[in-house]
């Protein structure tokens, strides 16, 4: 083994994901629902679709319609 590397012309990995933070969130019970059906019928996990929806309206800039 090298005492030393030179990683200067290294690149990043482009297949690692981003760092996910755990928070806790209080949900409406039907939309808990809602997401554990698209779940069933998807095979993805719910609270990856949570996340996968809420990036989704990130990257489409949506904005929050009050009533």
């Amino acid at each position: 083994m090298r005492s030393e590397y030179d990683f200067s012309g290294s690149v990043e990995n482009p297949y690692v994901r981003k760092p996910h933070s755990q928070v806790t969130m209080n949900l409406d019970d039907d939309v808990i629902r809602y997401f554990k059906r698209q779940a069933a019928e998807s095979g993805i996990p719910y609270q990856r679709l949570i996340n996968l929806y809420l990036s989704q309206c990130v990257s489409e800039g949506k904005r929050i319609a009050f009533v």
